[in-house]
């Protein structure tokens, strides 16, 4: 008699666990559910209060029916979710309502995704963020890549058993990024119609509207005079040789448009601080140590560059302008091992002309073994994988740097 009992009691309490659970699975899945562009917000919630809190995760069931429905293209998300940050917004404008002004980016296959805001976003003002971005400042790697070579050269040109110039090395730190910003923003007004129709860069400050080209053109001035101000503080040889490298800086962006070569142009000027560095500490330049160091930089800078423009050899079909990646297609992995033997080659035939210590050459294969890691692993098809390495060529220029540090103290 107590057996019936127990499982009529049973039942009764899972249909009752049932019923308290449906509501707060509902809610949860309430925020996939919705495919229109509004949705219900919740204004200023007071959490102090328990009954507040427990009211969110438990809604009124009758009135939470459409809360079960799923669409299979909310599930395909779910299943494809991955773990990082990001920002949900229910409005289908470019700003939201708390005027941050965080955008959607429509990707190739037309489903929205929310772009995740970098460090710009969260602490520096909204009326400066759009320069900030102008200027690339969330994504140093430009920056790394542009001061390497001058910490190579100002390195290589310090006295043997001495510790290098660290006044120097500061100053050329913030010349680097002074002067990458400004060639980002050169970039971006020359290259602004045909950023609209690149996937990755319709969405910069000027190509978007967030700038208009005026505004583009004040802040490239004012990024200038800060380079010159550093430039000032040089020896009158590295300002001749600095301000030369301007032509190089302007007419970059241009390469596209006329050869599949712009990553060569891009290494010859990228890696003019390998000049500027030893003539800030000398005062002249020593062809022999100096020009392979700087050809070293050229030859790394197409590695490099090749791996990155093929992330946009798609869309650099469709708009009309050239790289690399597209002149050299499925042999570009024989290509930039070419180009990387070059590059360590040059660097050590610079070492061995400036007498350089062991350390050097042990720390160079490390970097040898980095570059071809590059090479040999980068999945040309994948744009995450591009990127992944091309990123990683900081971690090249470390080992090169230490190669050349140690290699000098210990010399």
């Amino acid at each position: 008699m107590q057996r019936p009992k127990i499982m009529a009691s049973f039942r009764l309490t899972r249909a009752a666990s049932r019923s308290l659970l449906r509501p707060s699975l509902a809610s949860s899945l309430s925020i996939f559910s919705s495919t229109q562009s509004s949705s219900t917000t919740i204004t200023n919630p007071d959490f102090s209060n328990p009954f507040v809190r427990l009211s969110h995760l438990f809604p009124n069931y009758e009135n939470s029916h459409h809360h079960f429905k799923v669409s299979k293209e909310n599930l395909s998300f779910l299943t494809n979710l991955r773990p990082g940050i990001a920002w949900i917004s229910t409005s289908s404008g470019v700003a939201g309502s708390s005027g941050k002004g965080y955008q959607r980016r429509s990707i190739s296959d037309n489903k929205n995704v929310a772009e995740v805001p970098s460090w710009i976003d969260v602490y520096l003002p909204r009326e400066i963020q759009p320069y900030a971005k102008l200027a690339r400042l969330d994504k140093p790697i430009g920056t790394w890549l542009l001061a390497w070579p001058c910490m190579w050269s100002i390195t290589l040109a310090s006295t043997p058993g001495y510790l290098p110039d660290f006044k120097m090395m500061a100053l050329f730190g913030c010349g680097a990024l002074l002067l990458r910003g400004a060639g980002c923003t050169i970039n971006d007004l020359l290259d602004r119609d045909i950023d609209t129709m690149v996937e990755r860069t319709k969405l910069r400050p000027i190509a978007s509207g967030l700038l208009t080209p005026f505004k583009g053109i004040c802040f490239l001035g004012f990024q200038l005079l800060l380079g010159l101000g550093i430039l000032l503080q040089l020896n009158n040889y590295s300002r001749v040789l600095g301000a030369s490298s301007l032509l190089l800086v302007f007419s970059y962006p241009l390469m596209k448009r006329f050869t599949f070569w712009p990553q060569a142009y891009l290494g010859l000027t990228f890696n003019w601080g390998a000049l500027l560095g030893w003539s800030a500490v000398k005062g002249s330049l020593d062809p022999a140590i100096v020009f392979p160091l700087y050809f070293s930089g050229v030859f790394w800078t197409l590695v490099y560059d090749t791996i990155y423009a093929h992330q946009d050899k798609e869309d650099d079909i469709k708009v009309g302008v050239k790289s690399t990646a597209l002149r050299f297609g499925d042999s570009t992995k024989e290509w930039t091992a070419g180009f990387g033997i070059a590059c360590i080659s040059s660097l050590a035939l610079s070492g061995f002309s400036a007498d350089i210590g062991w350390p050097f050459y042990a720390f160079l294969a490390a970097a040898s073994g980095q570059l071809a890691w590059q090479i040999w692993t980068v999945n040309l098809t994948c744009r995450a994988d591009c990127s992944r390495k091309f990123v990683s060529n900081k971690w090249f220029g470390a080992l090169v740097f230490s190669g050349i540090l140690f290699g000098r103290v210990f010399s």
